[in-house]
């Protein structure tokens, strides 16, 4: 099973019709659609990305599929959240989504970096509800990938373990390869 196809095995099992999720990081709009499939009409997915062609993207798959009422599409970077989610959402995400690295297809040296995801990562936990779940696919393949990999790891490890359940998923022994963190939040922080 592909390291996508795992994540959103993980996703399915935790959201629901009505609840709120956060896509990170929009790239090519595959997650954002996903998750905008499984909230349902009475859901909302909150997206966030950089670019605007990635946006542009997300925005023309969404609409397609007759999803895009229920997705709120920001032009920022994931690190900026905590100033763009209505305050009265915070604690109440099932799903926070984060895809590192490039978007697929556009221009490779515009990427995340490990100071601002983990500024966002520090927001994500903040607005992730008890039980519910932080995936956080990390691409190790480009220049800067492993360094923000490594601190990304690093950070997640560093959660109390009473608080937060992490889940590493390696499908490949190759150390450019993708890795996923699975983080359930077991109870308020």
């Amino acid at each position: 099973m592909r390291l996508t196809d795992r994540v959103h095995a993980a996703l399915t099992e935790v959201l629901r019709p009505g609840d709120l999720a956060i896509d990170a990081t929009v790239g090519n709009g595959h997650d954002v659609a996903f998750l905008a499939q499984l909230v349902g009409s009475s859901g909302k997915v909150h997206a966030f990305d950089l670019q605007q062609t990635a946006l542009m993207t997300a925005e023309e798959k969404l609409s397609k599929a007759g999803l895009l009422d229920r997705c709120v599409l920001h032009h920022a970077s994931h690190e900026r959240m905590a100033e763009i989610l209505p305050p009265e959402t915070r604690g109440s995400a099932q799903v926070i989504v984060f895809n590192l690295g490039y978007l697929p297809g556009s221009d490779k040296s515009i990427v995340t970096t490990a100071a601002s995801t983990l500024a966002a990562l520090t927001t994500a936990i903040r607005w992730l509800a008890v039980n519910g779940l932080l995936a956080v696919t990390a691409y190790r393949g480009h220049p800067g990938g492993m360094k923000e990999a490594d601190q990304v790891e690093e950070y997640l490890a560093s959660l109390p373990g009473e608080d937060f359940q992490n889940t590493i998923e390696k499908p490949s022994a190759n150390p450019t390869s993708p890795v996923a963190h699975l983080i359930r939040k077991k109870k308020e922080t």
